[in-house]
């Protein structure tokens, strides 16, 4: 189903099940947009802060998160200097 359509049957609240449903769906593809975007960031040189600040979270909220789940070629070792 794609997403608009998905979005439009979670609007509707004439058939509950497929609203259900669809809310799940759409819960599922955010999940898996927002992690994009979380290992994008980190890319792109962003911190956990930085992050957390854009979603509208803490810093720890967010790299509990996803520190285990992002591409861990992504994340550079700490300095101890």
């Amino acid at each position: 189903m794609e997403s608009s359509r998905t979005a439009a049957v979670a609007a509707d609240t004439s058939d509950p099940r497929a609203g259900l449903r669809a809310v799940a769906a759409l819960r599922v593809l955010a999940d898996t947009l927002e992690l994009r975007q979380v290992e994008a960031a980190l890319r792109a040189g962003m911190n956990w802060q930085a992050i957390a600040d854009a979603l509208g979270v803490t810093r720890q909220a967010v790299h509990k998160k996803y520190s285990k789940r992002v591409d861990p070629s992504i994340l550079k070792p700490r300095s101890h200097g």
